[in-house]
């Protein structure tokens, strides 16, 4: 596993895990990023600079999962349904690569609006 991070967002703390992908070890090596995320439903993205394709794309995520979305090179922190979801499902706007998982509670982050300021950083 590459390694775990800490998302600052929004007066929230989390910590994450970061899984075996290409995509993931990539976004571990452009860390530390401090941006203005933007919400999709319960959803905060923004664009990193990482240029990957799609591994093992996945349409339907589960709440907490940390993907990237090839299409806009955003890094994705899903938290909640987004305005594709059906029903309780966590729906990216196209397939997303899950590059990793929260640890603990994702929903913390409901309520969160655009414009949001956003940390990722490597945890040593």
């Amino acid at each position: 596993m590459p390694g775990t991070i800490t998302i600052q967002a929004g007066g929230h703390t989390l910590q994450a895990e970061l899984n075996d992908t290409r995509t993931a070890t990539a976004i571990l090596e452009a860390l530390p990023i401090e941006v203005a995320g933007n919400t999709w439903g319960d959803e905060i993205y923004f664009e990193i600079p990482v240029d990957e394709e799609l591994e093992d794309g996945q349409e339907v995520v589960e709440v907490g999962d940390l993907g990237f979305w090839p299409t806009g090179n955003a890094f994705c922190i899903f938290y909640g349904p987004t305005p594709m979801s059906r029903g309780d499902e966590v729906r990216p706007a196209s397939a997303v690569t899950v590059v990793g998982r929260i640890a603990g509670d994702a929903t913390v982050l409901r309520g969160s609006s655009g414009g949001i300021s956003v940390r990722l950083s490597k945890n040593e």
